[in-house]
């Protein structure tokens, strides 16, 4: 085709029936409604979206930002002032733009290193988190010079923590979901919170208005890309609402501050935590934060020098390649994104009031509501709803450090039951073999799958030879001697063989069948001295689980 044909082709204009009728060609007897995804916000996500579904909406939100880009704000980790400081300055003369700390990290401090931080405070935004109001690092706050103080900029987040007067730029009030984000709230509950939080606040002020110039609020980023940018896109919209309320005529902008999540980093695999944290990051961009933390991959057990510039680096690559800092709103007009955020504004704005009306932000995280949620998410990685590479499939048998580093204080990482079941294991596991009958293409599928199935718990199984009969495999089980051994085969040829192998089934042999079978089938194999099943949708740490205690308490029939 040449350019002139290429320049001068049109395309003929298909409607969102004949879209319906392409897809349920290719779906082959499923249902449209199989292409939905449902949501643990209660919202269903369409295979498709449209103009119809923008024009739906009842809310907007374009140019949500003040200014174009972000602030890249990355955390140096050092056991000492003078480390600090030091790591301070390299890593702002290697993209970094801000002073970040953390409470969870001891950092001992001198006077001399206070004083050159007070220095540096006047010239880089600062953002504070996580700290008690006695940490030494706030007394850098005095030694600014009171004709300075004004030039002092960005956040910080101190219970009970009265700065000297001058800090005109400082932010000292906020609302955090980091908390409530890792006991499990979704997106909606977050943006429910921050609200509840806004509230209480706004509550005990006599000038909402004037105090609104001193709120931000900082959200954890998840590896949901679509529903995190609606999440920040929402808060923008709900903030306008929530100040309407409070009879602000124009609302206050208020900084949106992030930082990637640790519910989904993993000790397993530790690298996979670098493709979250920029599909984290990404997203957030996307989304309109004004500052954004990264987490180093290897953050969990102890952060290394590499880890820390590849962290940094994923914001420079994204800033520099993308060149989305030169785009107002890049989100803005994505009919998905677009109906997204109005769907999280109405559940959010509805779950707030429910908060409000129940009495408030301390009543609702007093109860058992978050736990819930994570309970949920627990479930839904344990049964491989939620995929966590590395960890929960595709798990890789090496050997891993799953030593926690005191510098961080997580609750609610949804690989941590893994991480447990791999630390067991990695002690001691049973000797496990994977019964094989027939031709390769009968048992490989699934003998593929339990291996698989194993490894997220640190088990490591071998294939048996192929047989053709039950005998001949109980022959090999008498000589191998293993203590789990699993049957993997077609569901005709496993019916086949099941009756004679549990007859003469050696002693001591924990044995279970790959698939899932008729209930009757199931409870007559059960009753003849089958242990189990291992199949697609099990809680599969209940099952690891349930391995490692017969095979370590003696209860192997």
């Amino acid at each position: 085709m040449i350019i002139h044909t290429m320049k001068t082709t049109t395309f003929n204009e298909v409607d969102f029936e004949q879209w319906k009728e392409a897809a349920l060609q290719s779906l082959k007897g499923k249902p449209l409604e199989s292409l939905i995804t449902k949501t643990l916000e209660g919202i269903d996500l369409q295979p498709l979206y449209t103009l119809e579904d923008v024009e739906k909406r009842t809310h907007t939100a374009r140019s949500p930002k003040k200014d174009l880009g972000w602030i890249v704000a990355q955390e140096t980790y050092a056991t000492n002032g003078e480390q600090l400081l030091a790591g301070l300055k390299e890593s702002i003369a290697r993209g970094n733009e801000a002073l970040v700390f953390d409470g969870n990290k001891a950092v001992q401090w001198e006077e001399a290193s206070l004083f050159e931080l007070s220095q540096l405070m006047t010239k880089y935004p600062v953002f504070i988190k996580n700290m008690d109001v006695n940490n030494p690092i706030l007394d850098a706050f005095e030694s600014v010079p009171v004709s300075e103080r004004s030039l002092v900029k960005g956040a910080i987040s101190v219970s009970e923590c009265t700065l000297s007067k001058g800090f005109s730029n400082l932010r000292t009030s906020g609302a955090d979901l980091w908390i409530a984000h890792h006991k499990g709230a979704d997106a909606v509950t977050e943006l429910a919170l921050a609200l509840a939080q806004a509230a209480n606040y706004a509550d005990k002020q006599e000038n909402f208005n004037n105090a609104a110039e001193d709120f931000f609020v900082h959200f954890a980023i998840d590896t949901h890309f679509f529903m995190e940018i609606a999440k920040l896109r929402a808060f923008r919209i709900l903030w306008t609402a929530f100040c309407t309320a409070y009879k602000v005529v124009e609302a206050p902008y208020v900084p949106i501050l992030t930082t990637t999540s640790l519910r989904s980093y993993s000790k397993l695999d530790p690298y996979v935590n670098l493709l979250r944290a920029g599909n984290e990051v990404f997203s957030a961009v996307l989304g309109g934060a004004d500052v954004i933390t990264v987490h180093p991959h290897d953050v969990l057990t102890g952060p290394s020098e590499s880890s820390v510039r590849f962290a940094r680096n994923i914001q420079l690559v994204i800033k520099e390649e993308t060149q989305v800092d030169k785009v107002i709103d890049a989100a803005g007009g994505s009919y998905f994104i677009e109906t997204l955020t109005s769907e999280l504004v109405d559940k959010a704005w509805a779950l707030f009031l429910e908060i409000e009306a129940d009495g408030g932000y301390e009543i609702y995280v007093q109860n058992v509501q978050l736990e819930k949620l994570l309970d949920k998410r627990r479930d839904q990685v344990a049964k491989g709803i939620k995929s966590l590479i590395g960890t929960n499939v595709y798990a890789e048998l090496a050997n891993t450090d799953y030593a926690d580093w005191n510098g961080i204080a997580i609750e609610g990482r949804l690989a941590e039951p893994f991480e447990n079941l791999r630390t067991k294991y990695g002690e001691k596991q049973p000797h496990t073999v994977l019964v094989t009958f027939g031709e390769l293409n009968d048992f490989k599928p699934r003998a593929d799958f339990v291996g698989g199935f194993l490894a997220t718990g640190g088990i490591r199984s071998e294939w048996s030879p192929a047989f053709n009969d039950a005998q001949t495999a109980i022959d090999w089980l008498a000589n191998e001697k293993p203590d789990y051994a699993i049957v993997c085969a077609t569901p005709t040829l496993t019916a086949s063989v099941m009756e004679q192998m549990l007859k003469k089934l050696p002693d001591n042999l924990i044995l279970d069948a790959a698939g899932k079978y008729d209930a009757a089938i199931t409870q007559q194999w059960l009753n003849a001295g089958l242990n189990g099943f291992v199949f697609s949708g099990q809680d599969k740490v209940q099952k690891l689980q349930e391995i490692h205690s017969k095979w370590t308490g003696g209860d192997m029939r």
